[in-house]
């Protein structure tokens, strides 16, 4: 069993599989960021778009049904067979398309749990609409909606393994690589473990220091 071990973990597999995984770290944290950006956005113009506005809202809104009512898989498939460039950047772009809509409904939801009359009182003290949201409005929300967003971030980096499909050197991709020259049931064992063990760790660590955030926040 230990000589098998040390036959799959080389030094060069495990260099290998790392490289993989500090691409998979890459693409979700700019995922993430893109998302939460885009899903900000999308989420105002669909929460307070009126008027003359309203059309954009709609337009949100069947972005966001649409996208969160069909496979993440889907899109990366589509957007590899049609978009051409850096395959980061064109992972980045697949993984934020779908997953900006469902950002989007988690601020949306946060958004609707702000009572209104927080536009008023910010009125009376000379602030206009975009001050009331950046200083009164967005905090607030984001504070409501951290264990959601956690969630999703944590689904966005579980998500990357999809990147295998179209042959990104991602985590998963790098791990099947090397899961090829092992024809040990147990030594297939060993490997699949040590993949979610890295999952684990960093999905697990990540729940930890919000935990530790939103505790900060009650005691603070």
């Amino acid at each position: 069993m230990i000589e098998l071990f040390h036959q799959i973990f080389t030094q060069a597999n495990v260099f290998f599989m790392l490289k993989g995984l500090q691409m998979t770290v890459l693409i979700a944290v700019l995922s993430t960021i893109f998302s939460m950006f885009f899903g900000t956005v999308f989420a105002l113009i669909r929460t307070y778009a009126s008027g003359k506005w309203k059309w954009a809202g709609v337009l949100v809104a069947i972005y966001t049904e649409f996208f969160r009512c069909t496979p993440n898989l889907l899109w990366i498939l589509w957007i590899y067979f049609t978009v051409k460039g850096n395959k980061v950047g064109v992972s980045v772009f697949a993984i934020t398309l779908f997953t900006s809509a469902v950002m989007a409904e988690i601020v949306r939801g946060g958004l609707n749990a702000i009572p209104m009359g927080q536009f008023d009182s910010a009125r009376s003290q000379g602030f206009g609409f975009l001050m009331t949201l950046w200083y009164i409005i967005l905090p607030q929300t984001f504070k409501k909606v951290i264990p959601a967003l956690l969630s999703q971030v944590i689904t966005i980096i579980k998500d990357t393994s999809f990147l295998k499909m179209v042959d990104v050197a991602e985590f998963m991709r790098n791990s099947s690589v090397v899961l090829g020259s092992i024809y040990d049931v147990r030594g297939m064992m060993m490997l699949f473990a040590f993949e979610a063990l890295c999952y684990f760790i960093i999905c697990f660590a990540l729940s930890t220091v919000v935990r530790r955030y939103q505790k900060t926040i009650v005691t603070g």
